[in-house]
């Protein structure tokens, strides 16, 4: 029985080169996606093609093992499609209720009638909740509905969702990206947390500005960057404080609670401006008085689904017993020739080849339930003639919701089963290493490892378990070099950081980003509108993080 063994120097004995044919990959993606302008399937399966002859090819792996591993990510990918198609159905329900009207009604009075602070409310604060809680896209695909009902076009709507999902990416459901950095590189989760929570409140005081930017450009900025500067802060502060905490799991959750109150206490004594001519820009009409009051129970049922979705996913992740129940339903899928020939250089398993889908505890599934008790309540709470609520809708819904992502989850299975060659091959193992070894620089790259893992995998959770044992090497290395400010914690740190700002360009963003908008084939446009937003915020963690090795170096417990 043959087995396979990923080397970082494959391609004619040389790490450099290995990791320059790595990139082909990636680079066919993205050329097909913005050179070609193909459609985002094309241009997965094109690439995943690529990485399937690189990994034969450049890295010596059997052609089996090759498919096996795309089939191996594509079924991952496909688990990923179950989380979105929950949170689209989940916001459907809400519409199908009638009910959303109200909820659009209750975020105009929560942002005082201006369209833009509505929209960083829903995107940067509720949506960071939702990221602390589900993660996976969820949060993306729900706030990107909500936005577009604002009136925002699809093309600044899929933008907005998704630079907005940078800040609370690191501690997402529940911090599991930090855990995971720490169990793969053996360190003290809390140390790495402290850390984190030192780098992204940076980036979080600058996103609603750059959301205001773009949302209504230099106008919108003028206009209301106070308001949005009080989010940012807030939310900042209270993210550099919980991180620090043995509660540091919940850091995402105390500050989005803690800047939307901040948002709404601020908003009473501020009164926006602009507010017509905004509407003006986007073509909407002009913002008519209100005729009818929105009586305190129509405010609450607006509200009650995500009352509903917060409490479920609450106490699904944070009471001990309960997660430990719902994780215990589990469907092992082991492709056997993976498991038992997919071997690292001490002859063991590769991690990852054998799949336990905990489907009870997955976000998907927790969105169903969220949805069904929402459909639940709404049916027997349901004042006639207002809201025509008819219970079966919801299932002819979901069908209609599989139906308008058939392309996106072609999408996102392609990209998952190309993430799997480039990691079960050794690509993206090259690639990280050959950053690893630039020596001094390094201490200024790291970041970049986390945002290209990130970019590859769509989850900073996977881009910390394919780099963090690189990360601890290469800060002992730096260390040895002199750079004795460079910890394993704070390189662990950086990766996660690095792959916040990745996110938004990873294929697998940019399709659940564009089904939610209804811009399917679109991908591109986006991409071109997220990747300079993308480098810079990769510029400033990078910068950061190079300081925190020397002169703030304060900054590193």
């Amino acid at each position: 029985m043959e087995t396979y063994t990923a080397v970082t120097n494959a391609v004619g004995g040389s790490l450099g080169l290995s990791a320059l044919v790595a990139t082909i990959p990636l680079l066919t993606f993205f050329v097909m996606l913005l050179g070609v302008k193909a459609r985002a399937h094309w241009s997965a399966l094109v690439a995943l093609a690529a990485s399937i002859l690189v990994a034969v090819l450049g890295f010596h792996m059997p052609a089996d093992l090759a498919g096996l591993s795309a089939i191996r990510g594509g079924i991952y990918g496909l688990v990923i499609c179950w989380v979105i198609l929950g949170a689209i159905w989940f916001y459907q329900i809400t519409v199908l209720s009638g009910r959303f009207e109200d909820l659009r009604r209750v975020f105009d009075r929560l942002g005082g009638g201006d369209l833009r602070i509505q929209a960083i409310l829903i995107a940067f604060c509720f949506g960071g909740l939702l990221e602390a809680l589900a993660g996976f896209g969820a949060p993306v695909a729900i706030t990107a509905t909500m936005i577009l009902s604002l009136g925002v076009k699809p093309l600044k709507a899929a933008v907005t969702v998704l630079i907005a999902n940078t800040a609370p990416v690191a501690f997402g459901a529940v911090a599991v990206p930090i855990t995971t950095a720490a169990d793969v590189g053996g360190k003290d989760a809390h140390v790495i947390a402290t850390i984190v929570g030192h780098q992204a409140p940076f980036l979080a005081m600058l996103v609603p500005l750059i959301l205001l930017v773009i949302l209504d450009g230099m106008k919108g900025l003028k206009d209301a960057w106070l308001p949005a500067l009080v989010i940012g802060v807030s939310f900042a502060i209270a993210q550099w404080v919980t991180a620090a905490t043995p509660a540091y799991n919940l850091t995402d959750v105390v500050a989005c609670i803690v800047s939307m109150g901040v948002a709404v206490i601020f908003l009473q004594f501020w009164k926006p401006r602009g507010v017509e001519g905004v509407r003006e820009r986007y073509g909407l009409p002009a913002q008519a008085e209100e005729k009818e009051a929105l009586p305190a129970v129509r405010v609450w049922m607006a509200l009650l689904p995500y009352v509903i979705v917060v409490a479920i996913f609450g106490v699904a992740n944070l009471h001990a017993g309960l997660k430990a129940w719902l994780k215990s339903f589990v469907i092992k899928i082991d492709i056997q020739a993976l498991s038992s020939r997919l071997v690292t250089a001490d002859g063991k398993p590769v991690k990852d080849a054998v799949y336990n889908f905990a489907w009870m505890s997955n976000p998907g599934t927790l969105l169903i339930i969220s949805g069904l008790v929402v459909a639940v309540v709404y049916f027997f709470f349901n004042e006639k003639g207002r809201y025509a609520f008819k219970f079966p809708a919801i299932f002819t819904e979901f069908g209609s919701v599989v139906y308008r992502m058939r392309w996106s989850i072609l999408t996102i299975a392609s990209v998952l089963a190309l993430a799997y060659v480039m990691n079960f091959s050794g690509q993206t193992i090259a690639m990280g290493t050959f950053l690893a070894g630039l020596g001094t620089v390094y201490a200024f790259l790291a970041p970049a490892l986390g945002w290209i893992g990130t970019a590859v995998t769509g989850s900073d959770t996977s881009a910390n378990a394919l780099f963090s044992k690189l990360q601890v090497s290469a800060a002992e290395n730096l260390q040895h070099a002199g750079i004795h400010g460079a910890t394993p914690e704070l390189m662990l740190a950086a990766n996660t950081t690095g792959g916040v700002v990745g996110k938004m360009i990873s294929p697998q963003s940019l399709a659940i980003a564009a089904t939610s908008v209804d811009m399917e084939g679109k991908e591109s446009d986006i991409l071109k509108a997220v990747v300079p937003w993308s480098f810079g915020m990769l510029v400033v963690v990078c910068v950061l993080v190079f300081l925190q090795t020397n002169v703030l170096s304060f900054l590193v417990p």
